[in-house]
């Protein structure tokens, strides 16, 4: 079935159903599932226990002893969804001390891509990235696209722990390790922000839909940043 405001319900096991606004990635269509989310948070369905974007899906978790599948479907088919152009999002700087013990992939990246350290660099500050969802971890941006030129896969073998502030980038994709955890992206730098506390409202200087540009900062510079803080 597809819904009013254009997504395609897919049931995901016995108390989740799929909404699939399209199978590309792009920021219009995440732009509809912000929309959406918005739209469905708002309405407060009862039954609804989790409502979780991502690129181009939202996974909607309910309790079927509250409300029944067909019943959720019909809440959700009702739904008037604000697809309206909004103000642009944010654009969050965040200084970035790359290489060094920073960012100890930066020179096998360089490496890997046929680039310099510093090509790499300039790359990665040279435009904002657009933040399509949170996660893996807490307040994790997964923000994109990344230019043709610094594309590269996964680490073969992930880390067991990445430090806070990290900056990476993996596939497509470049973002920052909020708190320590392990990863499997490659690590080209660390900022000194602090970009999740779980006491503040919102608990990120960041959220979907706002834009990441990326500053090159010394050594210096980020630890007399991080010092300050």
């Amino acid at each position: 079935m597809t819904l009013s405001f254009g997504a395609r319900v897919i049931p995901a096991g016995d108390s989740a159903v799929l909404l699939e606004f399209g199978e590309v990635v792009s920021p219009a269509i995440n732009r509809q599932v912000h929309a959406a989310r918005r739209a469905i948070v708002t309405a407060q369905i009862p039954g609804i226990l989790a409502v979780v974007p991502a690129f181009s899906t939202i996974l909607v978790q309910y309790e079927p002893c509250t409300v029944s599948l067909a019943a959720l479907v019909d809440h959700l088919d009702s739904l008037m969804v604000d697809e309206s152009p909004r103000q642009g999002g944010r654009t969050i700087e965040v200084p970035v001390w790359y290489g060094g013990e920073a960012g100890p992939d930066l020179l096998q990246v360089a490496k890997a891509l046929n680039l310099s350290p510093q090509d790499v660099v300039d790359a990665h500050t040279g435009r904002p990235f657009y933040i399509y969802c949170l996660g893996f971890s807490p307040g994790f941006p997964l923000a994109g696209m990344l230019p043709p030129e610094l594309i590269l896969p996964r680490r073969q073998v992930p880390r067991t722990q990445v430090p806070a502030g990290t900056v990476a980038i993996a596939g497509s994709q470049t973002g920052i390790y909020p708190a320590p955890s392990p990863g499997g992206w490659h690590l080209i730098g660390r900022t000194p922000l602090a970009l999740f506390d779980w006491t503040k409202h919102p608990p990120c200087p960041y959220e979907p839909g706002d834009r990441l540009l990326f500053g090159e900062i010394s050594e210096k510079e980020y630890r007399q940043w991080a010092n300050a803080g």
